[in-house]
C-alpha cells in the first residue's frame, strides 16, 4: 500500500503589529497604580527638581505627591450636604505611602493650574474666587495672594525670571504680577471668551502665551501693551505648549494638534488630526523629540517631533482631560473626567541577564568528538522521521472527506476569531 501523502497548505504571511524601538520604550512601564480623585483631575505638574514632586489639580481639589505626588484637595460636597464651614486644603502625599503627609488649607472654592516654580520651592493656583495664591513647599500658609481677576482663573504660572506670575481667567484678561510685592504690573483684555490654558517661554523672561475659547492663541511681551503675535487656531484652545527654543508652539482644540513657526510670525506648519474628540491636554519628553497628546477618546497619542507621524498610542478607561512626564521620562501621570489618576512607573533596567542552561553535547559526541566529520568508507544510518498527521489528514486518509471538511473549517474559524 502506498504511503500516504499530507496535504500540503499554502500559507500566507499574516500581519501583525509592528515593533519599533519606540513600541518597546513605552511599553516599558509598570502596571498602573490608580487613585480616585473627588473630582476632575484637569492639571498635572512636574517638579524640576529631585525627587520630583508632581502637583495635581482636581475640580475639587489639588493635590501634591512625594515622587510623586502632592494633592490640593477640596471638599465643597460635603461643605454642602453638612451645612458646616469646611476649610479646602492641599495635601502632600508620600511617596509611597500615598497618605498625606502635610496639609495646607487656604482655599475657599475649586482650585485650578497648580503649577510649581522652576526651582521647585513655590506652587502657584488659580481658583474659583478669582484668587490667584502662591505657596512654599516647606511652609503652610500661602506667602502672597493675588486679587484682580473678576471670574475663575483657570491659568497661573511662573515666567523663567521666577519673580513674576502670569494668569488668565474668565474675565477674559491675561495679567502679569509682581511676587516681591504681591502687586498688578500690567494687564492684557485682548480675548472675547475665556482665557484655559497659558505657558511662559523658557528662553526669554518676558514672553507668554494664553490660548482663549475665542479659538486664538497670543503671544505677549511684557515690555509692549498689547499682544505682539495672534494665532487663529480655528477651535477653542485647550491646551499651548512653547518648545523649549522657543521657536516653535502647539496649539489643541478641537479635534486638531497644530504646530507654528514663531519665529515666521506664527506661520502652521501642520495639523495633525488623530483624534476622534477634543484634545485637552499637551506634554513634551525630556529630549523634546516626542510629542504626547491626550483627549476625551480615551487616547494618549505620540508623535515623533520629527516626522509628526503616531509612533506610539495608549488607551485608557475614561475621558482624559491632563497628562505629565517626570523630566527623565521614569513616570507618567494621566487625570481623567471620572477622577482617576493614573500612574505609571517605568521598569528597572535588569543589571543581569538571564543564565541559560547549556545543552549537554550527544553521547557520539564523547565517542568520536565534537569535530568528527564522516569519513567516505563510513555508513551512515538515519533514524527515519516520524510526522505526526492533523486531524483533517486522518480523516482524508480513511477516506473520510466529509468530516475532513468540517475539521478545515473548525480549524479556520478558532484561528480568525481567537
Amino acid at each position: 500500500m502506498a504511503l500516504y501523502k499530507p496535504v500540503v497548505v499554502q500559507t500566507c504571511p499574516r500581519l501583525g503589529e509592528r515593533i519599533t524601538q519606540d513600541t518597546v520604550y513605552w511599553e516599558g512601564y509598570k502596571a498602573p497604580i490608580q487613585i480616585k480623585e473627588f473630582g476632575a483631575v484637569n492639571k498635572i505638574d512636574f517638579s524640576p527638581v529631585p525627587p520630583r514632586n508632581y502637583a495635581v489639580t482636581a475640580s475639587s481639589r489639588v493635590s501634591s505627591f512625594s515622587e510623586v505626588f502632592t494633592f490640593l484637595s477640596f471638599s465643597w460636597y460635603h461643605m454642602r450636604k453638612l451645612n458646616v464651614f469646611f476649610l479646602y486644603q492641599i495635601h502632600i502625599y508620600g511617596r509611597y505611602s500615598h497618605e498625606p503627609i502635610k496639609t495646607f488649607s487656604r482655599f475657599k472654592d475649586a482650585a485650578y493650574c497648580g503649577t510649581y516654580r522652576d526651582d521647585g520651592n513655590l506652587l502657584v493656583a488659580g481658583s474659583d474666587e478669582g484668587i490667584i495664591r502662591l505657596f512654599d513647599i516647606s511652609g503652610k500658609a500661602p506667602l502672597r495672594q493675588f486679587d484682580g481677576h473678576t471670574k475663575p482663573v483657570h491659568v497661573a504660572g511662573f515666567l523663567s525670571d521666577k519673580y513674576r506670575i502670569f494668569s488668565g481667567g474668565d474675565d477674559y484678561s491675561s495679567k502679569l504680577w509682581d511676587i516681591p510685592s504681591g502687586t498688578e504690573i500690567v494687564s492684557y483684555r485682548e480675548h472675547t471668551d475665556y482665557v484655559r490654558c497659558g505657558c511662559a517661554s523658557k528662553v526669554n523672561a518676558d514672553v507668554f502665551v494664553t490660548g482663549s475659547y475665542d479659538h486664538t492663541v497670543k503671544l505677549f511681551d511684557a515690555r509692549t501693551k498689547s499682544s505682539i503675535i495672534t494665532i487663529e487656531h480655528g477651535q477653542p484652545v485647550e491646551s499651548v505648549l512653547l518648545f523649549p527654543s522657543g521657536g516653535l508652539l502647539v496649539s489643541a482644540g478641537g479635534r486638531y494638534v497644530k504646530v507654528w513657526d514663531v519665529l515666521k510670525g506664527g506661520q502652521l506648519l501642520v495639523s495633525l488630526k488623530n483624534h476622534h474628540k477634543t484634545v485637552t491636554c499637551l506634554c513634551l519628553n525630556s529630549s523634546g523629540q516626542r510629542l504626547l497628546s491626550g483627549s476625551l477618546d480615551r487616547h494618549v497619542k505620540i508623535y515623533s517631533t520629527t516626522s509628526y507621524k503616531v509612533v506610539h498610542s495608549f488607551s485608557y478607561a475614561a475621558p482624559i482631560l491632563s497628562l505629565a512626564l517626570s523630566p527623565e521620562d521614569e513616570t507618567i501621570v494621566v487625570g481623567m473626567t471620572n477622577g482617576v489618576l493614573n500612574i505609571k512607573h517605568r521598569k528597572p533596567e535588569e543589571g543581569k541577564e538571564k543564565s541559560q542552561k547549556k545543552r549537554q553535547p550527544a553521547y557520539r559526541t564523547y565517542m568520536r568528538g565534537k569535530t568528527y566529520m564522516p569519513k567516505q568508507e563510513d555508513f551512515s544510518v538515519s533514524k527515519p522521521v516520524r510526522r505526526a498527521l492533523r486531524k483533517y489528514d486522518k480523516l482524508l486518509k480513511s477516506f473520510d472527506s466529509s468530516k475532513a471538511l468540517d475539521a478545515v473549517l473548525e480549524l479556520v474559524s478558532t484561528l480568525f476569531w481567537v
